[in-house]
C-alpha cells in the first residue's frame, strides 16, 4: 500500500470522538497534519492534547457559514489535501413516528453536513496535485434497516453524492469515495444498545448480540478497521479508486 504524500493537511469532521477520532489519529501517525472539526470544544481539545490531531476548529456541519469560516481558517494554515466528512448523528423511530423535524435533523447533519464541508474545501483542492475526499457513510446507505428510515435515507444520499461528484472530478487529481461501516463499537452504537435495553428489557450482552447478528462475522466492527480503510483510500496508490462505497461490515453487504 502506498503511503501518504509528504505531510498533507487532513481535515476530519466529527474528529473529536468515535470513528472520526480514530481516523484523525491514523492520519496523524501516517504523517499528516490533522485538523479536527466539530461542535464539542472539549473533545476536540482532548484530541489535540493527546496527539490524535494537531489543530481544532469548532463548527456545526449543519451550519454552512460556520463550516465555511472554520475550513477557511484551517486552510490558511496549510492548504487542505484530505477531507474526511465523518460527522453524523443517528436517531431511531418507526416511520409512523418519524416526523418532519426528525427527517430534517438527519438530512441536515448526515447529508447536508457532507455537502457543506465539501463545498467549502473543494474549490482550493481541485487545483492541487493530490486530493482525497472520503465520506463516512454507513451500511445504512447501501441497504435498509427497520426503524431508521430517516438516517438511512440521509446516508443513501451521501453515497449518491459521492458517486456523482467522483464523475465530475475524474479529470482532476481529487478522488471521492465513501466508507460504509456496519455496526461499529463506538459511543453512537452504545446509544443504540441502551435503547434496545430500555425498550426490550434485554441485557447489554443480548443487545450487543442483536446488533452484531447483522455482521456475518458475529461481531461489531472496530473504529480502527474503518480508519485503516480510510487511510488506504488516502494513499497515493489509491488514485484509481473513486466513486466507490466500500462496506466495512464483515460481509454484511
Amino acid at each position: 500500500m502506498s503511503g501518504l504524500p509528504h505531510s498533507p493537511h487532513a481535515l476530519v469532521t466529527g474528529g473529536g470522538r468515535g470513528i472520526g477520532r480514530e481516523i484523525a489519529s491514523a492520519l496523524a501517525r501516517a504523517g499528516a497534519t490533522v485538523t479536527v472539526l466539530g461542535r464539542n470544544r472539549a473533545t476536540l481539545a482532548d484530541a489535540v492534547a493527546t496527539g490524535d490531531a494537531h489543530f481544532a476548529e469548532v463548527a456545526d456541519v449543519a451550519d454552512p457559514a460556520a463550516v465555511g469560516a472554520a475550513i477557511a481558517k484551517a486552510a490558511a494554515r496549510q492548504p487542505i489535501d484530505i477531507l474526511i466528512a465523518n460527522a453524523g448523528s443517528a436517531e431511531s423511530a418507526p416511520f409512523g413516528k418519524s416526523d418532519t423535524a426528525l427527517f430534517r435533523r438527519m438530512i441536515d447533519i448526515n447529508f447536508m453536513g457532507v455537502v457543506h464541508t465539501i463545498q467549502a474545501a473543494l474549490p482550493s483542492m481541485k487545483g492541487q496535485p493530490y486530493g482525497r475526499i472520503v465520506a463516512v457513510a454507513s451500511t445504512a446507505g447501501l441497504k435498509g434497516y427497520a426503524y431508521v428510515s430517516a438516517y438511512s435515507a440521509a446516508k443513501h444520499a451521501v453515497v449518491g453524492l459521492v458517486r456523482s461528484l467522483a464523475l465530475e472530478l475524474a479529470a482532476t487529481r481529487v478522488t471521492v469515495n465513501a466508507v460504509c461501516p456496519g455496526f461499529t463499537d463506538t459511543d453512537l452504537v452504545a446509544g443504540s444498545i441502551d435503547n434496545i435495553m430500555k425498550k426490550t428489557g434485554r441485557s447489554r450482552e443480548q443487545a450487543i448480540s442483536e446488533l452484531a447478528r447483522h455482521n456475518p462475522q458475529g461481531r461489531l466492527v472496530t473504529p480502527a478497521e474503518v480508519a485503516d480503510t480510510v487511510l488506504w483510500l488516502c494513499g497515493e496508490g489509491s488514485s484509481a479508486i473513486t466513486g466507490q462505497a466500500i462496506a466495512v461490515a464483515g460481509g454484511e453487504i
